[in-house]
């Protein structure tokens, strides 16, 4: 992701000035080209949070999943910059956000979300998020209905409560290997089932290099705060449009997803065939297709102020 200029905000929400947020473009580029905003670190609810904004038009907010950075956005930011506004970061504990101690909690994710976009005048956003960052946005659609303007599920949910033996199974061989292992271990354990093909092991070296960089304390604080949560029922209160975007090869089953989708007034589930849980890496263009037709179908009004 290119970083043609570096600018910072002041501290708190209350430091970012006009100036601040005005575009940079690269040498050589035409206005109306593409622009790139980039800052750095954005003081958020006594959190340190890396972020990138790049491009022009509607604000749409990516959340990235456990373990992971805002560059899983990689294969998504330069196609959706083109004709929106795209904002990524680094959850508070991940990539180059600090790390402070836990508990971590998912209203608090949520609210680092709800700061940042707020900081940066945007009043309301499309939204998605994948995995944990899909148990975000719906948390953020909760609390902070008003500033998402859509929502978009990638293979999550709004319900994180354990009820079955395998989930129980699952979740404790996760928190046991992280204890135990390495994070490149991990890295390399993980990735073998989100991206099994030969094609795609590029893809994989660069996840175990990502994940190698976390670090226990705050994994482990942020797995214990999506075990267990839950805002399942006021699910029926979301009246923003809602895609939920599920691969045929996830971890929990399809019929999860169709039953949250059926309580929800303005949702709609699209199923992604020979897809895995890590969707928007794996198979960016099937993924990109569907995230666009939704977007345009929901384009309005620019929300952002500038």
């Amino acid at each position: 992701m290119s970083r043609p200029a570096q600018l910072s905000l002041g501290q708190g929400l209350g430091g970012a000035s006009k100036s601040a947020l005005e575009s940079v473009r690269e040498p050589g580029t035409a206005a109306g080209e593409q622009e790139t905003l980039w800052m750095p670190t954005l003081d958020v609810n006594g959190t340190t949070l890396n972020y990138e904004v790049t491009g022009q038009g509607e604000p749409l907010l990516f959340l990235h999943g456990l373990g992971s950075c805002l560059q899983d956005w990689e294969f998504q930011v330069p196609e959706f910059s083109r004709d929106h506004r795209v904002i990524a970061f680094d959850l508070r504990g991940h990539g180059d956000s600090s790390r402070p101690p836990g508990p971590y909690s998912m209203p608090m994710f949520a609210a680092d979300a709800a700061g940042l976009l707020r900081a940066l005048g945007v009043q309301s956003a499309h939204v998605v998020g994948v995995s944990l960052g899909g148990g975000i946005a719906f948390q953020m659609a909760v609390s902070y209905p008003a500033l998402v303007k859509s929502l978009v599920i990638v293979n999550s949910g709004p319900d994180a409560t354990i009820r079955t033996f395998p989930q129980r199974l699952m979740v404790t061989s996760r928190f046991a290997m992280v204890r135990l292992l390495s994070f490149r271990k991990v890295g390399e354990a993980v990735s073998k089932k989100l991206f099994p093909e030969p094609e795609l092991a590029g893809v994989r070296a660069s996840f175990i290099e990502r994940y190698a960089r976390n670090d226990k304390k705050s994994y482990l604080a942020t797995l214990r705060a999506f075990v267990g949560w839950s805002v399942l029922a006021q699910i029926g209160e979301i009246a923003c449009p809602t895609l939920a975007i599920a691969a045929d090869h996830d971890y929990t089953p399809l019929a999860l997803k169709e039953a949250y989708v059926a309580k929800m007034p303005a949702a709609k589930l699209v199923v992604v065939p020979d897809s895995r849980h890590a969707l928007p890496v794996e198979r960016p263009q099937r993924f990109n297709a569907v995230l666009r037709a939704f977007l345009e179908e929901h384009s309005g009004h620019a929300a952002s102020v500038r």
